[in-house]
């Protein structure tokens, strides 16, 4: 005989994707400041005790929190060099791309309003250049010259300047992007 209580069948992987989502949004509304973890586990529909089997600490979640962005940025980029017939530059079109013109990740969206909120929290700034440095040791044979160098670094600082809110950012940064796709194509 089954007892009368609500049983629901374990799914760690939606447990897991439901906390992350919480926590992202609230970061985006009250900052990764104010991100508790009572607020996330209430807003994800899951105990503390629950939250705390996947993320042992506050740490722990802010780490998955940016893991998770990471993820997608790289899924983001993969489809885009997946789609460019030129290997030369191909990462780097990818990278621009994304960052000025992307699906989750260009100015604008809410993925960068939490990103440029993770740049506040020291202890996860350095996620950012190790996933950089990976990316591109990956793409080493392709995409390691000073002009392409060049670009990925205008290119973080027009996604900065177009992510803090520049009026006419838009309008602005379009033909930037299309000059800087440009320079991909130069040796």
């Amino acid at each position: 005989m089954t007892g009368s209580g609500y049983s629901r069948k374990k799914e760690p992987e939606a447990v897991r994707r439901a906390l992350l989502d919480a926590a992202a949004r609230l970061a985006l509304h009250h900052g990764l400041a104010g991100l508790s973890i009572q607020a996330v586990a209430d807003a994800a529909g899951v105990t503390k005790g629950g939250l705390f089997h996947h993320f042992p600490s506050r740490d722990t979640l802010l780490d998955g929190l940016i893991a998770d962005l990471v993820r997608r940025l790289d899924d983001e980029i993969d489809a885009l060099m997946a789609n460019d017939p030129q290997p030369h530059g191909a990462f780097t079109r990818a990278y621009v791309n994304s960052a000025l013109a992307g699906n989750e990740f260009a100015f604008g969206s809410d993925m960068a309003a939490l990103s440029m909120a993770m740049t506040t929290e020291p202890r996860l700034r350095p996620f950012w250049a190790t996933w950089q440095q990976q990316r591109l040791a990956r793409h080493r044979d392709t995409d390691d010259t000073p002009l392409l160098e060049i670009v990925r670094f205008a290119t973080d600082g027009a996604w900065f300047y177009g992510a803090a809110g520049a009026e006419g950012a838009s309008a602005q940064l379009a033909p930037l992007r299309e000059r800087l796709l440009a320079m991909t194509y130069e040796s």
